[in-house]
């Protein structure tokens, strides 16, 4: 779907920082899908490349609104997350929850997220990360964002995935509902923005 003649900006988010993360292998094939879909502009945000302390100011986010005082190196998330209209989460589970780097990055931001469509692609053991990502549809839905119901889950990855594919030949299949329902909502939810602004 396009917005005025222009395909909907959407925003894939690195969410594991740690060493020898499978993440990126994740991610570069989500954009692949979703660049072949037709439906995006798609940008790469790897967490690793951004300053992310974990100790926040005072005032929330959500008070102290345009002026909240972010770190330089933030600057580049901060910039995608504003110009997104849609958002992929890759995530691992780090003890059936989600990584601190993800937590931080979430933590720092709050109109960024509000009235945008989220969706999950996680990894992991048996579980495919789906812990992660339901802890993570709590939170950014208390964030105002537009949680998809159509994710996709790896679970063991370091046998189910080959020269940064996944092996099940069904998968691409699965990505294109996806990134079909996130185009969706990303040109409802635009023009929905663009009409009248979110409720306060």
């Amino acid at each position: 779907m396009e917005k005025n003649g222009t395909t909907h900006r959407l925003v894939i988010i690195i969410g594991s920082v740690r060493e020898g993360r499978f993440g990126p292998v994740v991610a570069s094939w989500v954009a692949e899908q979703a660049a072949r879909h037709g439906g995006f502009d798609v940008q790469v945000v790897d967490l690793a490349d951004i300053d992310l302390p974990l100790a926040l100011p005072a005032a929330p986010p959500a008070l102290a609104g345009d002026d909240y005082p972010r770190p330089a190196g933030m600057a580049p998330l901060t910039a995608a997350l504003d110009g997104a209209d849609a958002f992929v989460v890759v995530t691992p589970e780090y003890n059936h929850s989600y990584p601190a780097a993800l937590k931080a990055a979430v933590d720092w931001h709050f109109t960024q997220w509000t009235a945008k469509p989220v969706a999950f692609v996680s990894y992991g053991g048996a579980a495919g990360g789906r812990h992660a990502a339901l802890h993570l549809e709590n939170v950014l839905t208390e964030l105002h964002a537009v949680t998809i119901r159509d994710g996709l889950a790896f679970p063991n990855y370091f046998f189910t995935w080959q020269d940064g594919r996944p092996l099940d030949p069904e998968t691409p299949g699965y990505a294109k509902t996806l990134l079909d329902r996130l185009a969706w909502w990303a040109a409802a939810l635009h023009t929905a923005r663009a009409t009248a602004p979110y409720p306060a």
